[in-house]
C-alpha cells in the first residue's frame, strides 16, 4: 500500500497485474479514532437532566469526511452500495440509512446490529449513529417515519412528525416518484456543527433546527424547523436520487433543495409566509454576490478547501433564486414537467448542470434555449443591473454587471458580462394583480413597447428575477409619489424591492442617499412585514457603521428619524403571540428596535417582564416572539446577566437557550463577552457549535466588535482545527468579526493578519471578502457622512 497524505489517498499495489474481465474483491482491515471534531464518524458528551454524562456518536461525512471513517473511493459520481454493521451497548440505539436487518448478542455482553443493503448512493450519505434515543413513529404508505432525540426532549419531536409526513406526500406527488427507503429517520443531534444533513434515510439535524416547543419557540422557531425538514427532505430527491458528478456543480443539490424548501413550505403551510423569508435571503445573497470575491455557482474546485467553501449562500440561495426565475418565467407547469423529467431520466446518477438544462430543452421543445439562457447565470458570477428609462411608450432597457467596486464611477463599466434576463413589470395602467408583461432581455439594449401612457413602471415584479433595477430621476420620483398616495398599488414584494434596490443603487452610488431616504418616508403608512424588515435591515447598516466610528450623535440622529416613520406600528405592539406568523414576526422586529434603543416605554415593559420572570425563577411563560429582546433588555444589568446565564444549563429548550446566549452576548461587559466566547470554544458549558452564533453576537455591538476580532485571531488555529478551513462556521466566524469595520487601520490589521497565515488561509473567498467589505465601508463613509451630517 502507497499513502499519500497530502491528498488524503492511499494506492493499492497487485502482486500481479490484474486481468481485464475478471472481478476481484479487495478486503481492507483498518482502525481509526473516534474524530474530535464535527467531522468523520465523531463523539459526543452531554449531561441529561439528572446530572448524568451521556455518550453519542454521530457522523457528518459530506463533504470529505466518509475517507476519515472508512476507506472509499470518496467522491460523488462514485456510487454504491454498502452493508453495515455496528457494536453497541444494550441501552444504546443504532440507526444507519437503511431498515434493521438483524440484531444479534456479541461478546462482553454487547448486541450487533445489522442493517439491510443500501440503495447506490455516494460515500457523503453514509451515515450512522449510536447513543441513547427516543422515537416517535407514524407509518406513511409504507415508509416508515421516526424522529428521534435523547429521551428527555421526545416531548418536543411531535411538531416535525407532522411535518415530514405533510412534505414527504408533498413531494411524492409533485416529483411522481415514491421516495424509495422503506425507513426514513429525523434524528436531533446534541452536538452538530451544520444546521442539518441529508443522509439517504437518516437524516440528521441540530437539536434547534429539528426540535419545537411551543411553550419557548417562536414563530421564527416554527418557520426555522419547518423549512429545514423541507430542504433535508427535497434532497432526498435532489442530492441522494440524482447527484452532482463533483463539487462544482454543488448548486445542483443546494440550489433545488432550498428552492423546494421555500416552494412546498409554501403550498402546505400558507399561513407562514414563506415567501417573506426567500425575498429577504434573496436580498442578502445579491450583497454578497455584488462583491468581486464573489464566485460563479458552476465553478472549477480541487482542493479540500475549494470544495468546503462551495458550501456558501450563492450555491443555495443564489441556486434557488435562479430557479424561481425560470419558474416564474417558463410557468409552473413547465418548470414541473422539466424537473419530474430530470429526476425520471437520471435516478440513482450522477450528473451535470447540462442534463439539467437538456431536460428543460426537450420540454420547451425548442421554443427557447434554456440552457443559454441559464448559463448565462451559472457561468459568471454576480448579476445584472438594469437601467430603465421611460419615453413616451417605450421602455429603453440597458443592462450592466452590478458590482461595488472600489474605484472612481468615472471609470468604464465592465461590459464583458451578458445575461438573458427574463424582463417582468407592472405599470398603473392596468389591474395590478391581472397584469404582469414579461420578454427576454438577451442584448445590452432594447426596447419594449408599452400599450399606453402610464405614470410609472416597476420592472421586476415580485422580485422574481435576480437583478436589481436602477430607474431615470422622473421614473423614481414616479414611484416615491405612489408609494406615498397609494402603497398597496404593488404588493408587499415589489415595496421591500424597492426600499432594497434603492439602498443597494445608493451603495454602488448611482443614486444619493437622501432619495432613498425619500422613498421610506411613506413607511409611517405601511403595515406588511417585508417592506418594514427590509428598511430596518439597511438602515441598520448604515447605524452600526456611524456607531463603530463613534459618530453618537449622528447614529442618534439616524434612529430618531427610523423611529418617527414607524412610530405607530411601535405603539400599536402588543407584549403577546396573538396574530398571524406574518404580524407576530414583525411585532418581534419592531419591539426589538425600540428596546434596542430604549424607544417609548420598551425598556420598561421589557424589564417589567424580565423582572416578574425572574421573581418567578424562569416558571413564568414568557410571550415567544419578544422572549429574546426581553433577555437583552434583563441582561444589561449584572444581576440579569448572571440570572440568565444561571438559567442557561437548566433549559430543555435549544430554542430557549440560543436567545438566552444570544441576550448575553449582547452584554456591554467586554470580560463577560470575552469569557462567554471561551466557555464556548473550550465546549464545556456553553457548546462548540454556539461559537459562531456568539461570535457574530458579539461582533455586532459597539463594544465588542473589536474584541470578536482580537478572540479569531488568537484562537485561530484553534477554529480552524474544529471546524476546517473553508467551512461555512469558518465563513461565518470571519465575517462576523470583521465586516463592520471601516477604517483603514483595521483593514490593514485584518490583512496583515491573513497574509501571515497559511497560502490556503489567505485565498479562501471569506477572507478575500473580508478585505472588500471594508475597503467598501470606507468608501462609503467617505462618499456619504458629510452628505448625512448635514441632512439627518
Amino acid at each position: 500500500i502507497l499513502e499519500y497524505p497530502y491528498h488524503e489517498q492511499i494506492a493499492v499495489v497487485a502482486p500481479e497485474p490484474l486481468l481485464t474481465g475478471h472481478n476481484y474483491t479487495l478486503k481492507i482491515e483498518y482502525s481509526a479514532n473516534i474524530s474530535n471534531s464535527y467531522y468523520g464518524f465523531y463523539g459526543i458528551t452531554y449531561t441529561d437532566k439528572s446530572n448524568e454524562k451521556k455518550y453519542f456518536a454521530a457522523t457528518q461525512f459530506e463533504p470529505l469526511a466518509a475517507r476519515s471513517a472508512f476507506p472509499c473511493f470518496d467522491e460523488p459520481a462514485f456510487k454504491a452500495t454498502f452493508i453495515i454493521k455496528i457494536t453497541r451497548n444494550e441501552h444504546h440505539t443504532a440507526l444507519s440509512n437503511m431498515p434493521k436487518k438483524s440484531s444479534v448478542p456479541a461478546e462482553e455482553g454487547l448486541i450487533q446490529d445489522e442493517f439491510s443493503e443500501s440503495v447506490k448512493m455516494s460515500t457523503y450519505l453514509v451515515a450512522f449513529i449510536v447513543g441513547e434515543m427516543r422515537n416517535l413513529s407514524q407509518d406513511v404508505n409504507g415508509t416508515l417515519v421516526s424522529v428521534y432525540a435523547v429521551p428527555e426532549k421526545i416531548g418536543q419531536v411531535h411538531h416535525a412528525l407532522d411535518t415530514t409526513i405533510k412534505l414527504l406526500e408533498f413531494y411524492q406527488t409533485y416529483f411522481e416518484i415514491q421516495y424509495p427507503l422503506k425507513k426514513l429517520d429525523l434524528v436531533a443531534i446534541p452536538d452538530f456543527e451544520a444546521g442539518a444533513m441529508e443522509n439517504w434515510g437518516l437524516l440528521t439535524f441540530r437539536e434547534e433546527t429539528l426540535l419545537y416547543d411551543s411553550a419557548t419557540s417562536s414563530v421564527a422557531d416554527r418557520k426555522l424547523v419547518t423549512k429545514i425538514i423541507a430542504h433535508e427532505l427535497a434532497h432526498q430527491w435532489f442530492g441522494n436520487l440524482v447527484t452532482m458528478q463533483w463539487w462544482n456543480d454543488l448548486w445542483l443539490n443546494e440550489g433545488f433543495a432550498t428552492f423546494m424548501e421555500y416552494f412546498s413550505v409554501e403550498k402546505i403551510f400558507k399561513e407562514l409566509n414563506s415567501y417573506e423569508d426567500f425575498l429577504d435571503a434573496r436580498f442578502k445573497t445579491m450583497r454578497k454576490d455584488s462583491l468581486n470575491s464573489s464566485h460563479p455557482i458552476s465553478s472549477s474546485v480541487q482542493s479540500s478547501e475549494q470544495i468546503e467553501e462551495m458550501f456558501d449562500s450563492l450555491s443555495y440561495f443564489k441556486g434557488a433564486s435562479l430557479l424561481l426565475m425560470l419558474k416564474s418565467y417558463l410557468s409552473e407547469d413547465v418548470f414541473r414537467h422539466a424537473v419530474i423529467l430530470y429526476l425520471h431520466n437520471h435516478s440513482y446518477a450522477a450528473i451535470q448542470s447540462d442534463d439539467l438544462w437538456d431536460s428543460f430543452n426537450e420540454v420547451t421543445d425548442k421554443t427557447l434555449d434554456v440552457k443559454k439562457m441559464m448559463k448565462t447565470w451559472t457561468l459568471q458570477k454576480g448579476f445584472p443591473l438594469v437601467t430603465v428609462q421611460r419615453k413616451g411608450t417605450e421602455l429603453l432597457l440597458q443592462q450592466e454587471r452590478f458590482f461595488l467596486r472600489m474605484q472612481p464611477e468615472s471609470q468604464p463599466s465592465d461590459t464583458s458580462h451578458l445575461w438573458h434576463i427574463p424582463i417582468s413589470y407592472v405599470t398603473d395602467g392596468r389591474n395590478y394583480s391581472e397584469y404582469r408583461s414579461v420578454s427576454l432581455l438577451d442584448k445590452k439594449s432594447d426596447v419594449i413597447n408599452l400599450t399606453e401612457q402610464v405614470q410609472w413602471v416597476k420592472v421586476n415584479s415580485n422580485m422574481t428575477g435576480y437583478y436589481i433595477v436602477h430607474y431615470a430621476h422622473d421614473d423614481w420620483t414616479a414611484l416615491i409619489n405612489q408609494l406615498k398616495r397609494n402603497p398597496y398599488v404593488l404588493s408587499d414584494k415589489d415595496r421591500a424591492n424597492l426600499i432594497n434596490n434603492i439602498f443597494e443603487l445608493a451603495g454602488l452610488g448611482k443614486v444619493p442617499l437622501r432619495m432613498a431616504f425619500d422613498l421610506i418616508d411613506y413607511l409611517k403608512n405601511e403595515t406588511h412585514t417585508a417592506p418594514i424588515t427590509e428598511a430596518l435591515f439597511q438602515t441598520n447598516l448604515i447605524y452600526n457603521l456611524l456607531e463603530k466610528l463613534g459618530h453618537m450623535d449622528l447614529s442618534s440622529r439616524l434612529v430618531a428619524r427610523v423611529h418617527k416613520l414607524l412610530q405607530n406600528q411601535i405603539q400599536q405592539q402588543t407584549w403577546t403571540d396573538e396574530g398571524t406568523p406574518s404580524m407576530r414576526e414583525l411585532r418581534s422586529a419592531l419591539l426589538e428596535f425600540a428596546c434596542a434603543h430604549s424607544l417609548e416605554n420598551c425598556t420598561t415593559m421589557a424589564t417589567n417582564l424580565f423582572d416578574s420572570w425572574m421573581a418567578s425563577n424562569g416558571t413564568q411563560s414568557l410571550p415567544t416572539d419578544v422572549m429574546v429582546t426581553v433577555f437583552k433588555v434583563g441582561a444589561r444589568t449584572e444581576k440579569g446577566w448572571l440570572f440568565l446565564f444561571s438559567m442557561y444549563s437548566s433549559m430543555g429548550s435549544e430554542a430557549e437557550k440560543n436567545k438566552i446566549l444570544e441576550a448575553l452576548a449582547s452584554s456591554e461587559d467586554v470580560h463577560k463577552l470575552y469569557w462567554l466566547m471561551k466557555s464556548s470554544l473550550d465546549g464545556d458549558i456553553i457548546r462548540t457549535q454556539k461559537l459562531s452564533l456568539i461570535i457574530r453576537t458579539v461582533g455586532r455591538h459597539f463594544p465588542g466588535h473589536l474584541l470578536a476580532w482580537d478572540f479569531v485571531k488568537e484562537n485561530w488555529n484553534k477554529l480552524v482545527h474544529k471546524f476546517h478551513l473553508g467551512s461555512y462556521t469558518i465563513q461565518s466566524i470571519v465575517a462576523g468579526s470583521t465586516h463592520l469595520f471601516s477604517t483603514k487601520t483595521h483593514l490593514s490589521e485584518v490583512q496583515a493578519f491573513f497574509e501571515n497565515q497559511s497560502e490556503a488561509t489567505l485565498k479562501l473567498r471569506c477572507v478575500q471578502e473580508a478585505l472588500e467589505v471594508i475597503q467598501l465601508n470606507i468608501q462609503w463613509m467617505v462618499r456619504n457622512l458629510k452628505t448625512l451630517s448635514q441632512w439627518l
